[in-house]
């Protein structure tokens, strides 16, 4: 399935994350090593989302990302403190589009799903009428990972917090389609926010940093496994991994 990554922290290039490691963002789109549930590369899509002074910008595209000569140009220059980047590998019979690729962003949250929903889209019919029937007729693409954004975004724009957003959309989702991997990652420049269910997931703390990815992205023995049905809320000096089933 996809990978993901975000990092905050002092600001670095956007290449530090996405194509200088032996194990970037961009090599494991090629040659990733803990592909579960199929799949054997990330090439249907590819995004990043930086915040800035103004808010976060979004570049995404419907092509592996090792094809795009533009962005490591623009990622050696452009510096950042918060980033959200995946790289995606679509379910069978979901679209290829730039729409469906992360990061979803809505003001200063960036948002990405590493999984699939079981059964979908059947299985979720029930949770997705319970949204306003506007943020059905514009979802960004007819995936699960946009519909899974929109459950959460829903819950903050009520108010809910990140953590709690991430760890109810998953429990919600987990009990209405059994057998779904939801790793979920939320970001709004100054947290994070991570789920692990069914996937995969790496944090490396640094010096007033925090890095979390899919796969580590080098050979650095700091990087630490997140272990299964997890919750991660961090910020650039701080990380508490919480049960899923007490977040």
């Amino acid at each position: 399935m996809c990978r993901h990554l975000a990092y905050l922290g002092p600001p670095v290039p956007l290449s530090a994350l996405l194509f200088e490691p032996p194990h970037s963002l961009c090599h494991q789109s090629w040659a990733p090593r803990d592909m579960r549930g199929g799949g054997t590369i990330n090439a249907d899509g590819f995004g990043v989302g930086w915040h800035t002074e103004d808010g976060p910008v979004r570049y995404r595209r419907a092509t592996p990302l090792w094809s795009d000569t533009t962005l490591p140009g623009l990622a050696a220059t452009i510096r950042s403190g918060a980033v959200l980047a995946a790289v995606r590998s679509a379910t069978v019979g979901m679209p290829v589009t730039e729409g469906a690729a992360a990061p979803f962003a809505e003001g200063r949250w960036l948002f990405s799903h590493n999984g699939k929903v079981a059964g979908w889209p059947g299985s979720v019919a029930k949770l997705a009428s319970t949204l306003p029937p506007v943020d059905l007729l514009t979802l960004d693409a007819p995936t699960d990972a946009a519909l899974l954004w929109a459950l959460v975004r829903d819950r903050l724009r009520r108010g809910t917090g990140p953590g709690e957003a991430i760890a109810g959309t998953v429990a919600e989702v987990a009990a209405a389609a059994p057998g779904s991997r939801l790793n979920l990652l939320l970001t709004d420049g100054s947290s994070v926010v991570a789920s692990t269910y069914g996937h995969a997931l790496s944090l490396r703390r640094g010096p007033g940093s925090v890095l979390v990815s899919s796969e580590p992205l080098d050979d650095d023995p700091s990087w630490q496994a997140v272990a299964d049905r997890t919750l991660v809320v961090a910020t650039a000096g701080a990380v508490h991994q919480i049960p899923l089933g007490e977040a």
